[in-house]
């Protein structure tokens, strides 16, 4: 291995040692007690240490680096305390997770660490968000963000290199090369000869190192980092390297041949740099002896401070209250003039307030730019606040609420819009392990919401039309609204925004031209959470929220004989317990109605609740009134015939004669 040290004087090259030596003997350590019984699993990147340790001490440390579990140099090199590292790896309240996640699974905003979640690929949208919210900001800053040869087999390897690429974002995508996924190795992971040569693919530019020589590491991203911050442009480096432990040690490495280790072995990243220094004199042996003694003495020390600290006990309340960053709702009542708006027009002109008053606020979807959105929600913004804020972007749906998430983690506000909430699929992971569990695993905020065109009713069949609530109402860590009138669409949407969780904000696309109603002129909110009882009456209540909503009142206006209090939900998560069971207790009757089918949708928590909460009040068993267990079809008469609302008189009569 050979070694140029440029320009670098004695001492910059022996805190290379130092900081190469360091992450290596915490991971000789961390072995010892795997031996002793006194850890129960470690990911070990022994053998790698150059290109983490190399890589960081190359960025400045106000930029972001989101690391993978194999790069202990990362934390290190940022003088992240040993101490509170172990405590997070033994699951105890002073690490960064106090007890809730593993390994390097959580961030630091101290030192500007993003950690990973264990499905690998998506933390590098999240290093696009973030690099994107550097770019709105004219700073001058890059992001590096690690991957493994496994995961760019991914779609969100290709999804967020993809949108780096045409928005000409500052990010470092690295790959760590080291031969297997777990025990799959390269041939069976890949066709191509390199994997930088996929840079080609996207148009940008792509560099292959010696992933074990530190100072070729460090050069080469210094070298890239100091271009993108003046040229903001994404760039793909793939480090060559080699895994000499197990995925995790328990996997071990039987399937790997002994002759790849042996080669390997002689390219030891810390052998090779010591070797080096002692030929130039900058160390001698004596001086190894005394900085491996002193590191052994200072890690033996932090490791057994951080096994003395106490297990974290349960508490129940405190659990729940960690799953949201702390906000208090304080609803601003509206002023001024009512104008007459569709509810198509109340969602823009909300989102339109939001951009004015939030300069922070990036929206990003399909088409919204100059097009103005599939529905013509966002006509116009692009004129008003720029293509900066208003972005059009690639069919990559994971990439973007991953970007939003980046845009939080930087400062930003971030809207989403999913062309039809169908598509949400396409960007799931993101929304239910990394936006949801964000602020319970390390305490940081996701200030993303996600616009959900939903719904049927204009005989758009089964993938625009689908009512998709009940996938993100049992997710802990999510908000989710569903306006049924113009006035709640703006004040819900402009709440959602105010809010620093993640929101799904569901809009009823039928309801976009069909519906006009009242809508206060300037800025307002309303709590999220808080239902509203549109009608009262004796005979029973009816449970709703959406086009659920206009369906009840047609009914009732249908049937004036029939007293119903008629419940508004607004919200599904948090959900107003308070006024449902205030409605239940009033009428000893209720009727749940949505659109969604019945099987497992929301209505069944809704009745499974009533049934436990207010069993004795009732005079009935509760009732569901839901769209059929199937797929939604396409033409008119079926969609007509799937729909709850065909349901809806058979079973408001079976529950009156009950």
């Amino acid at each position: 291995m050979t070694f140029d040290r440029k320009d670098k004087d004695n001492v910059t090259l022996l805190n290379f040692y130092l900081q190469l030596l360091y992450p290596r003997m915490v991971e000789e350590k961390m072995l010892i007690l795997l031996r002793q019984g006194r850890i129960g699993k470690w990911f070990s990147g022994i053998g790698q240490e150059a290109i983490a340790v190399g890589s960081t001490m190359a960025m400045k440390s106000e930029e972001y680096i989101l690391p993978m579990h194999r790069n202990l140099g990362v934390f290190t090199s940022r003088n992240v305390p040993l101490t509170r590292l172990m405590a997070q790896w033994q699951g105890k309240l002073s690490g960064f997770t106090k007890g809730r996640d593993r390994s390097f699974h959580f961030g630091t905003q101290e030192h500007k660490i993003i950690g990973m979640i264990s499905h690998l690929g998506p933390q590098m949208a999240l290093a696009d968000g973030i690099a994107l919210g550097d770019l709105i900001a004219s700073k001058e800053k890059a992001t590096l963000v690690f991957t493994g040869e496994g995961a760019t087999s991914e779609g969100d390897f290709h999804e967020a290199i993809n949108v780096a690429a045409v928005w000409n974002l500052p990010v470092i995508f690295l790959i760590e090369n080291n031969g297997y996924g777990l025990s799959t190795p390269v041939n069976e992971q890949y066709k191509c000869k390199n994997l930088v040569d996929r840079a080609i693919g996207y148009g940008i530019e792509g560099l292959q190192v010696d992933g074990n020589n530190i100072l070729a590491v460090y050069d080469l991203i210094d070298s890239v980092a100091t271009r993108m911050r003046e040229n903001p442009r994404p760039v793909l480096i793939e480090c060559l390297t080699f895994r000499m432990r197990g995925h995790e040690e328990a996997s071990g490495t039987k399937y790997v041949p002994h002759e790849l280790l042996e080669e390997w072995a002689k390219k030891d990243p810390i052998l090779n740099f010591e070797q080096y220094l002692l030929e130039q004199d900058i160390l001698t042996p004596d001086a190894v002896a005394e900085i491996k003694a002193n590191l052994k003495m200072e890690i033996e020390q932090e490791v057994e401070a951080a096994f003395n600290e106490p297990e974290p006990l349960a508490k129940e309340e405190e659990e729940l209250k960690d799953m949201y960053f702390p906000y208090t709702s304080d609803p601003v009542s509206p002023e001024g003039p009512v104008k007459e708006l569709r509810y198509l027009d109340a969602i823009s002109d909300g989102l339109r307030i939001a951009m004015q008053k939030h300069t922070n606020l990036v929206l990003m979807g399909q088409d919204i730019a100059e097009y103005g959105g599939a529905f013509k929600i966002t006509e116009g913004f692009v004129q008003e606040f720029g293509k900066a804020r208003v972005r059009n972007t690639p069919i990559c749906e994971s990439a973007i609420v991953g970007a939003g998430l980046g845009l939080s983690i930087n400062g930003f506000k971030a809207v989403v819009e999913m062309q039809f909430a169908d598509f949400v699929s396409c960007g799931f992971n993101q929304i239910v392990n990394n936006l949801a569990k964000t602020h319970y695993r390390w305490g940081e905020k996701a200030d993303v919401v996600v616009r959900m065109p939903t719904g049927a009713g204009t005989g758009a069949g089964p993938f625009h039309s689908q009512s998709n609530e009940a996938w993100f109402t049992k997710t802990p860590g999510l908000k989710v609204v569903y306006p049924a009138f113009p006035a709640d669409a703006k004040g819900l949407l402009l709440a959602a925004i105010e809010d620093p969780n993640p929101v799904m904000y569901f809009e009823h696309k039928y309801l976009y031209r069909s519906l006009t109603g009242p809508v206060p002129e300037g800025f307002y909110t309303m709590e999220i959470g808080k239902a509203n009882v549109l009608r009262q009456g004796q005979q029973l209540c009816i449970i709703t929220y959406g086009l659920g909503v206009h369906w009840a009142l047609d009914y009732l206006d249908e049937n004036p004989d029939i007293s119903a209090t008629l419940v508004d939900l607004r919200s599904l998560q948090p959900w107003d317990k308070e006024t449902v069971s205030a409605a239940v207790k009033n009428t000893g009757r209720a009727l749940i109605l949505h659109e969604d089918t019945l099987s497992c949708g929301f209505g069944a928590e809704l009745a499974a609740w009533i049934s436990e909460h207010c069993f004795k009040y009732l005079d009935a068993p509760v009732m569901r009134c839901a769209s059929s267990d199937t797929a939604i079809p396409m033409n008119k008469a079926l969609e007509d015939g799937f729909l709850a609302k065909s349901r809806l008189k058979h079973t408001l009569n079976q529950l009156l004669a009950y």
